[in-house]
């Protein structure tokens, strides 16, 4: 059962599929119940976390879960409240914030989802703390990962970040939470198909370090989320307990790779270029509805070259000048950093371009397997209500093509994004 292959992992009794060794992660405790009501206190005195916490949450997540979680370490140890205030945003100001209230403080104790978990493992990690997590809802994957999502002189990068000492889901809590972030749940979750590929492709031919082991930890909950998208976001208690653990475990995985690797591909970078440079008086959404509608792009994508001859690839035509017209001076220079890795000359193009040809259908061979036909993503996303479509999202067709021909600067990793903007498939390869 998933459940006991969470329980294995935290046991270090997990074997990896390609070598056979155990496979250790730094996570004591992963609890995912009914209920947890009465044990938070022993759950997080087991952690040995020190004798004073900091519980942070925001007015919300407070009201569902924060208050009984104070009361019940009132207990065991001083509890100091962190308060932030609506809707926090993850940037370095708001993680500047929590550090200076929490000098005092042994450990931090997150309750919440995506933001909140995300400011407090990044403050821990900065000020060399342990922090545990209680979640609030099913809306992303990072509960188990080492990395946060913090956004930087304007810049959204994924930063190295503390692991959780413990992690404790309350299913209960989790149907409760607005249908609008299980939704996102499950639009970050089905990424799978699109980040293995992008994955398997920078693996093949340009011989990037790749692991199946992160995969094949998703294989038992990810068919019930593509058969009944319905009953997860009704919060069918097995349903969203396979939501749940999708979430877990895909963050383990990208621990165990000591990177977002295998959950964070093309479909984030198109999400988190949408995040930097959005019209500022759109609507705000989750993170997981916009994955949602970068999957189903990426998926298509995929297929579309997957399905094609041996690209030809051509040289880079991008320039720091036209990145930071498109960009902004200060992220333009640091996406330019990113990406000069990954530029092209003419030489490096054909060298490229020969590479690939030499085993195309051997590539193909390994990279269709992991993949799902966009059809099949789309049309359960669709079930569930998720957004798949960018005025779904708020954003404009100009806006989105735009997203998805620049969003591979972001970040020095290869995927399909790449393969794509080498080959002209994606337009706008001069500075616009």
């Amino acid at each position: 059962m998933a459940g006991d292959l969470v329980d294995r992992l935290t046991a270090g009794e997990w074997r990896d599929p390609e070598d056979g060794e155990r496979v250790q992660v730094a996570i004591r405790s992963i609890v995912i119940e009914r209920s947890l009501a009465g044990s938070e206190g022993a759950l997080v005195g087991a952690l040995g976390l020190g004798r004073r916490l900091a519980v942070v949450s925001d007015p919300a997540t407070d009201a569902v879960l924060g208050a009984r979680v104070r009361r019940a370490l009132d207990g065991i140890a001083t509890v100091r409240q962190i308060a932030l205030g609506d809707h926090p945003h993850s940037d370095q100001d708001t993680v500047d914030r929590i550090r200076a209230a929490t000098t005092a403080s042994d450990a931090l104790i997150a309750v919440g989802s995506g933001t909140i978990n995300d400011l407090c493992k990044y403050a821990a990690h900065c000020d060399g703390k342990p922090y545990a997590v209680f979640a609030t809802a099913p809306s992303m994957n990072g509960y188990t990962s080492a990395n946060a999502a913090i956004t930087v002189d304007g810049h959204k990068k994924s930063l190295a970040a503390a692991v959780p000492r413990g992690v404790f889901v309350e299913l209960d809590t989790l149907a409760k939470a607005p249908a609008r972030m299980i939704r996102a749940g499950l639009g970050d979750s089905l990424c799978r198909p699109t980040a293995q590929a992008d994955w398997l492709l920078s693996h093949r031919p340009h011989g990037t370090p790749y692991r199946r082991a992160p995969f094949d930890l998703l294989t038992q909950d990810e068919p019930r989320l593509l058969l009944e998208p319905e009953a997860v976001v009704a919060g069918a208690p097995d349903a969203i307990g396979s939501l749940a653990r999708t979430l877990i475990l895909s963050g383990l995985g990208m621990t165990i790779c000591g990177g977002s690797y295998p959950a964070s591909q093309g479909e984030h970078l198109i999400s988190h270029y949408i995040d930097m440079f959005a019209p500022p008086d759109r609507a705000p959404f989750f993170h997981g509805e916009q994955v949602a509608v970068a999957t189903v792009t990426m998926a298509r994508l995929q297929e579309q070259l997957l399905d094609g001859p041996a690209p030809r690839l051509l040289p880079s035509t991008a320039t720091p000048a036209a990145l930071r017209t498109w960009m902004g001076d200060a992220a333009g220079d640091a996406c330019w950093a990113e990406f000069q890795p990954k530029a092209l000359d003419a030489a490096a193009a054909a060298a490229a371009s020969a590479r690939i040809a030499a085993d195309w259908p051997g590539h193909r061979a390994a990279i269709r397997p992991v993949t799902l036909p966009a059809a099949t993503i789309e049309t359960a996303l669709r079930r569930a209500g998720v957004p798949t479509r960018p005025q779904e999202i708020g954003l404009s067709d100009a806006f989105y093509q735009a997203a998805v021909a620049r969003a591979r600067y972001l970040r020095n990793r290869y995927g399909f994004l790449d393969l794509a903007g080498d080959t002209g498939l994606l337009g706008m390869r001069a500075a616009a």
